[in-house]
């Protein structure tokens, strides 16, 4: 095997970003950490497997800690894709500060995490392209992934042919993300739920001309109320409502406020595009049921190193 210990950091992610439902994501400097090692030194049978994984922060006490670990789980399928065999032996430390089912990518980053650490560790015929398209089929879809994989934001869809295709592109330096993370969870499959199959054509207009007007206010004109304007949804947002109430409370007194306010990702967390003027007004508006990050946005994506060369 190319190694037979690697560590993978991977950031935290926020998808759809208002109307850029599916398809927008930004990555945040707020990661996940593993090291990873395989081993063949198992004993019992030539079939026998081992799998060692330990857990510190989040989901620490509540992860399995087996085979169907999500990272090992990755690792696995990385493996059957490259063609090459399976280790006998995996042993995983993961040091996690990416909160789980908030919306901030936590499922994704482990996925991302466990095909490099496979790629490094003797899956290496996966190409960059096979990693992506392996992740968002683990994943469901590749707004979480695309961002999460490459930093910065990213713009992701599917061809015709259904193969995932991302685009990266470089924010503003005046773009200034704040999560508010509060206590309760919600999952991505309790949240797309809520989704009817079908919407109007104008809200499906309307969110057209706002993702196009985020992505120049993005790269070009971060200022609060092209954001305000450029973040609104009609797509999504409104119907995980009843799923998550204290969410869609504060993002519409935000909003009022005229703060740029969104559900990152399916929820609960709130994200937000601040700048030095509105810092105050967020605090006012928010409660201690909230916790309140200001994240610089993750330019460079998921790294690998070698223990060694760290």
């Amino acid at each position: 095997m190319a190694s037979s210990s690697v560590v993978v950091r991977v950031p935290a992610t926020s998808a759809n970003l208002g109307p850029g439902f599916d398809s927008l994501g930004l990555a945040l400097a707020l990661y996940d950490e593993i090291e990873a090692s395989v081993h063949d030194d198992v004993g019992g049978s030539p079939a026998a497997r081992s799998v060692q994984v330990s857990v510190e922060g989040e989901g620490a006490g509540e992860l399995d800690l087996g085979e169907g670990h999500l990272i090992v789980r990755a690792m696995r399928a990385a493996y059957d894709r490259a063609g090459v065999p399976q280790p006998r032996g995996i042993r995983l430390r993961c040091h996690n500060r990416i909160p789980h089912a908030r919306g901030l990518g936590s499922s994704s980053a482990a996925i991302c995490a466990g095909l490099l650490a496979a790629r490094a560790l003797g899956a290496d015929a996966l190409t960059d392209d096979e990693v992506f398209a392996l992740a968002t089929e683990m994943e469901g879809h590749p707004d979480n992934v695309a961002p999460c994989l490459s930093g910065g934001l990213t713009i992701a869809w599917t061809e015709l042919s259904g193969r995932p295709r991302k685009l990266e592109l470089s924010p503003h330096g005046g773009v200034r993300p704040v999560v508010f993370v509060p206590r309760t969870r919600l999952s991505t499959e309790t949240a797309r739920g809520l989704l009817p199959k079908d919407v109007p054509h104008a809200d499906a207009a309307a969110n057209a001309g706002r993702a196009a007007l985020l992505i120049a206010a993005l790269t070009q004109c971060p200022r609060s109320e092209v954001l305000l304007a450029a973040t609104e949804d009609r797509l999504h947002q409104a119907y995980r409502a009843p799923a998550m109430p204290g969410t869609a409370d504060l993002v519409q007194r935000l909003r009022v406020a005229g703060v740029p306010a969104v559900v990152s990702g399916a929820g609960p967390t709130v994200l937000v595009f601040g700048t030095p003027d509105t810092h105050d007004l967020i605090a006012s508006e928010v409660g201690n049921d909230w916790h309140i990050q200001p994240l610089d946005v993750d330019r460079s994506g998921a790294a690998v190193q070698f223990p060694e060369t760290r």
